[in-house]
């Protein structure tokens, strides 16, 4: 069957996808082999596929598939986030739009809505990552809230509540009134941002002296409770047992003395509102102050407020601004830049908010994660990281874990009594819970109905900590846990390092005793060609799909990667995956090339052809060693682009020529069976980078057997290889196109044959001597003969590879002018380049401090860059300059 003018990747890629889907490859059950798992960040249930996604999910595919192809048994685990802020928000913003208020339903009817949402849409994204690919374990997809993974969820609440490691606890926290829940510090989002500095005087009592405090929310004036000064600040030293006048509502309060205060900021006075600032809340707590809570759950003002009651507290900053500018107690408005914190899924500005909530213990299980990391037991790459990491975990705060929302794991804890002082029983079903109640309270007569379960739910991440044991269903098969735990490589961003990534480090520490993964690579952010990050409001993030469907998948992965430095940034541009597909292109051309060849089965393999194809396999090793080495590290944009220069440049541009036919004439069989013995290799090498078109290659290159595919094909090893092999052809190619610039500098057709000739030397010889090699320049740059002279021939055109000195024989008129011009060039560059290595040689730190080998180098590279100037002069010479 003849092969397609072009390559169809539409057809293609779905064609190949569901084949391998078909055969099971994507499955993996425990056997002898070595594990290789990953274990996917899961995606929001609410997402779409994005280019972070894309570039994230790329990596994590192209490193299974190696994997793969290495003979290990892989595993990718698939799965998705019940993220419960941006879910439930979802979900009430449908209802709404259906005339409904949550409000209006229990409990268990807006879950109904909500698994209804979630089976509806919450399986987009995963579709669309087989669009882009992904060689994910689909038989083990899994969900943060489906059956197996809540049973996790409550038993390691449970678990950490009997060790002690988990606890209820009134304290302040971060409320996203929008959302109406509570927030970790890791989701609080703090920015510089511009805003106003009020100075407001408040009355001492009794008196006519007054004191000025300034503040950024004068709307929480309504809830001061003191004004507070330095003990040592002597400005108010005469004001100890002093009250003064909050203004708006009139209410005395105490003069304060408290070594918190800065006397060096504004007046050295600090108004105090206990319930919505941390330090205030401690300094309260000192001076047992009241705790007026002004702030209703939606940050309108409460009762407590007294006025303004019931309106959004950004217009009360107005309205009471006003007031306080009629009453005479503003002093002044300045403008104020200063670190505003927001929810990282609302955007809503946080309140802190004194609030009974459930914590985690963090400190008590920070270290031995801490010192996994430390210690590279959990290797990061970027090794940059790891600062990071640690500063966060020395300075580690408890975990707030409760929110205020139903749609996420319900906090397995029953109360029995009302208010703050209720009894707390902890267990993984009311059941367990209730016979605890009855013993511990004597009271064998209780049932169901005298306890109440906890109304809040766990933090998402609380699940997602989890994910590396809870997917393999640790707590109920450890066998398939401990085949594939600790995973080989985490791939996620940067971003989520505490949110994530150390938490898991520490859930697995603390269940397991183990690492959750054997290594962390750290992704960079995709940005534009600007550098900035894509986004919605900026509309510089690319329709995904819409890529895939213009430059196929592997034109798009190839683009993701061939500008994903290790670590680093994305700087994403469409140009790329056109290049990816131009790559496609290439590919197919080649194949059509060699299967285009006429073939006489008499023929031999000419001795040049032989000589090719081991210059080829030792070029193929070196390659082989570079990626390996860069797989090793993670460097997936420099094994991807060494191996396109490579395919693109040594296969394609350099093999192949030398081993086509000559117009007309048939091809021997040795020589196009070897080629495509190679391209076959090829294929695997570059089948985890782009997996449709080296599947659709590896069936075309001959029929193949039932279930011998590329994507199950063996990674070829790379063995040593000659580097003096590597380095005669390097002189080869560097002579061939020089011979080729000479023509077309000179307007020479490529039927015109140029003798070549190379003033006689040791070196040249080395090269030289060997009728392969010179039938291979001949072929290659119609150049006849080469030949030896001690010389300079007439009409000679002189180029310099290295230190010999090689003359292109033109039988025409000359541009003098142009050739001295060009040999001028040639001449500065040569002597810059010496004079670098000049300064280089003349440091003294550097001749003492750098290894021997090195200085060597650089005094040989000196060396030969010398005597390429002497050559260049003398031509120069010749040539009457």
């Amino acid at each position: 069957m003849p092969i397609a003018d072009k390559y169809n990747p539409s057809q293609s890629e779905d064609r190949w996808y569901k084949h391998w889907e078909s055969k099971g490859y994507f499955h993996s059950e425990p056997d002898d082999r070595e594990a290789y798992s990953i274990v996917i960040p899961p995606p929001n249930v609410t997402g779409v596929l994005h280019m972070g996604h894309m570039l994230n999910n790329t990596i994590q595919d192209v490193l299974i598939r190696k994997a793969k192809l290495d003979g290990k048994n892989t595993c990718w685990v698939p799965g998705t986030d019940h993220a419960s802020i941006a879910t439930e928000a979802k979900v009430v913003k449908l209802l709404r739009e259906q005339g409904i208020k949550k409000s209006d339903l229990s409990r268990e009817e807006f879950l109904e809505h909500a698994f209804a949402w979630k089976e509806k849409y919450g399986g987009i994204i995963l579709q669309q990552l087989r669009k882009l690919g992904a060689s994910c374990d689909w038989e083990r997809t899994s969900f943060t809230m489906d059956e197996v993974r809540s049973e996790a969820v409550i038993k390691a609440f449970v678990d950490l509540y009997n060790a002690g490691k988990l606890y209820r606890g009134k304290r302040m926290v971060n409320w996203d009134p929008e959302a109406q829940t509570v927030l970790s510090n890791e989701e609080v989002m703090h920015n510089e941002e511009n805003g106003r500095l009020y100075h407001v005087a408040y009355q001492v009592e009794g008196s006519d002296q007054r004191i000025t405090i300034a503040t950024t929310r004068p709307e929480t004036i309504l809830g001061d409770s003191a004004v507070a000064v330095h003990p040592e600040d002597e400005r108010y030293s005469h004001l100890k047992g002093k009250k003064v006048i909050v203004p708006i509502v009139n209410r005395a309060v105490p003069i304060i003395f408290d070594d918190y205060v800065d006397r060096e900021f504004g007046t050295g006075a600090l108004k105090v509102t206990p319930a919505h600032d941390t330090n205030d809340y401690e300094i309260g707590k000192r001076h047992h102050l009241e705790t007026i809570d002004v702030f209703n759950a939606n940050g309108t003002i409460s009762d407590a407020g007294q006025y303004y009651v019931g309106q959004d507290r950004f217009a009360v900053r107005k309205l009471i601004t006003k007031d306080l500018e009629a009453s005479g107690n503003l002093v002044e408005i300045e403008d104020y830049r200063h670190s505003v914190g927001r929810s990282e899924r609302t955007n809503a500005v946080v309140e802190p908010r004194l609030s009974l909530q459930w914590y985690v213990d963090m400190p008590g299980l920070a270290k031995p994660a801490l010192d996994a990391v430390m210690t590279d037991d959990i290797e990061f790459f970027p090794k940059n990281q790891k600062n990071l990491y640690r500063h966060w975990m020395e300075n580690i705060r408890d975990w707030c874990i409760s929110r205020q929302l139903w749609w996420g794991h319900r906090i397995p804890a029953y109360f029995y009594g009302d208010g703050d002082d209720a009894e707390v029983f902890v267990a993984t079903t009311a059941e367990e819970a209730l016979s605890q109640a009855q013993q511990k309270l004597g009271k064998p007569e209780l049932t169901l109905d005298d306890l109440r379960q906890d109304e809040d739910v766990l933090d998402t991440w609380f699940s997602s900590w989890l994910w590396p044991i809870s997917v393999f269903d640790g707590w109920n098969d450890p066998e398939t846990l401990n085949y594939y735990y600790p995973t080989s490589v985490l791939v996620t961003g940067w971003d989520i390092i505490f949110l994530w990534v150390a938490r898991m480090a520490m859930a697995g520490m603390e269940w397991q005793k183990e690492k959750p993964f054997k290594h962390v690579y750290f992704t960079g952010m995709v940005r534009d060609k600007k550098r900035r990050k894509m986004s919605k409001s900026l509309g510089n993030s690319p329709d995904a799909l819409k890529l895939i469907e213009d430059f196929s998948a592997d034109g798009v992965r190839f683009g993701m990667l061939s500008c994903s430095p290790a670590g680093g940034d994305l700087l994403f541009d469409d140009k790329l995956c056109e290049q990816g597909r131009n790559f496609n292109n290439k590919l197919w051309n080649a194949l059509r090339l060699i299967k285009g060849w006429e073939i006489d089965p008499n023929l031999e393999m000419p001795s040049a052809n032989a000589l090719g194809f081991e210059w080829f396999e030792q070029r193929f090793h070196q390659v082989l060693a570079d990626i390996e080495k860069n797989f090793a590290e993670y460097r997936l944009s420099e094994a991807l682009m060494g191996l396109y220069n490579f395919i693109w440049g040594d296969y394609c541009s350099w093999l192949l020529e030398m081993m086509k036919p000559a117009y007309g004439e048939p091809a021997d069989p040795h020589t196009v069976q070897k080629l495509l013995d190679i391209y076959e290799q090829i294929c695997t090498v570059l089948h985890p980078f782009m997996p449709f078109i080296t599947e659709e290659i590896w069936h075309e290159l001959k029929d193949r057997a039932e279930g011998e595919d590329c994507m199950t094909s063996s990674y070829p090893a790379h063995g040593t290889y000659d580097t003096k092999v590597i380095a005669r052809f390097e002189i080869l190619q560097s002579i061939v196109s020089k011979v080729r610039d000479v023509r077309n500098k000179q307007g020479l057709k490529m039927a015109e044959v140029l003798p070549v000739a190379v003033i006689d030397s040791e070196a040249a010889r080395a090269v030289w001597n060997d009728d392969g090699m010179k039938a291979l320049l001949s072929k290659l740059a119609n150049a006849g003969q080469l030949s030896f002279v001690s010389e300079a021939p007439e009409h000679g055109i002189a180029v310099v590879h290295g230190t010999d000195k090689y003359y292109v024989v033109v039988e025409k008129e000359i541009d003098v002018e142009a050739e001295i011009a060009k040999l001028k060039e040639d001449l500065e560059y040569q002597k810059g380049f010496v004079s670098k290595i000049d300064k280089k040689l003349s440091n003294e730190r550097f001749v003492n401090n750098a290894p021997e080998s090195v200085v060597n180098n650089e005094r040989k590279k000196k060396a030969d860059g010398e005597e390429r100037i002497k050559m260049i002069e003398e031509a120069l010479i010749r040539l009457g300059d």
